[in-house]
């Protein structure tokens, strides 16, 4: 499936986007850290047929514009809402989050809760898993701050969203309950061997917590994929993402 990306003018810059089908409900997708639209291909032609999707690339990935400021959960989330406006999508949206993409698609709900009529999280981060950092070793801690120090050099990398994680969470907590609304939390069963073990193990606990975000809530466990399901078992994904919108309808 071809899709046709645009470009839409927000008051933070320009946006590179898609739009994709046409039903009910709305989809949108939001990427995980620095995720291109084209990260949803596998998933995407299943979705069209069935509902209207929109995917974009968030500032500074691809073709959208360069940030110009801190990149934190209430800029991305406030970005994200101008843009749907600008291309005439009216909510309530249900909202797909992978990773880094699912602290955004939280906070989006609890500060519009009237604008999601359900969510569903692949993958997605959870705000303790911050702490998962305090497991690495010295060797791995080290070069994540040689990596921060590179990035402070150039003028929109500092702005990147994955230096104001922190942030985002102190903005979660802020902000009210996350609405009763369907949410299905899709979490990949392989494991991942690079991380320590007590990291991992802490980590499946944070993706089962997800799931007192909401009375009607579900877990779905990707058994054959590790933080990338909609490569791996697209299908699993396609099959979760319908189910939660049918529950919408």
């Amino acid at each position: 499936m071809a899709i046709e990306i645009k470009n839409i003018r927000t008051s933070k810059g320009m946006l590179q986007y898609s739009i994709s089908g046409d039903g009910s409900p709305k989809l949108v997708l939001i990427n995980g850290g620095s995720g291109p639209i084209e990260g949803w291909m596998r998933v995407l032609p299943a979705l069209a047929a069935e509902s209207s999707v929109f995917s974009y690339n968030r500032l500074g990935v691809s073709g959208s514009d360069k940030p110009q400021e801190p990149q934190d959960g209430v800029t991305i989330v406030e970005t994200l809402r101008e843009a749907l406006a600008a291309v005439g999508w009216e909510p309530p949206f249900l909202l797909v989050g992978h990773s880094l993409g699912g602290l955004y698609a939280n906070l989006y709900a609890r500060r519009y809760p009237a604008e999601v009529s359900g969510m569903v999280l692949i993958e997605a981060s959870h705000p303790k898993d911050l702490l998962l950092g305090d497991y690495q070793t010295s060797a791995v801690k080290a070069i994540n701050r040689l990596l921060a120090l590179f990035d402070s050099w150039s003028a929109h990398k500092k702005f990147s969203e994955v230096h104001f994680v922190q942030q985002t969470v102190d903005q979660l907590n802020d902000h009210a309950a996350f609405p009763d609304i369907p949410l299905y939390v899709i979490t990949g069963g392989k494991e991942n061997r690079m991380m320590p073990e007590a990291a991992r193990r802490k980590r499946r606990e944070n993706q089962r917590e997800l799931l007192a975000l909401s009375p009607q809530s579900q877990h779905v466990v990707a058994k054959n994929s590790g933080h990338f399901p909609q490569f791996t078992e697209p299908q699993l994904v396609i099959e979760t993402i319908l189910t939660c919108a049918k529950q919408i309808r």
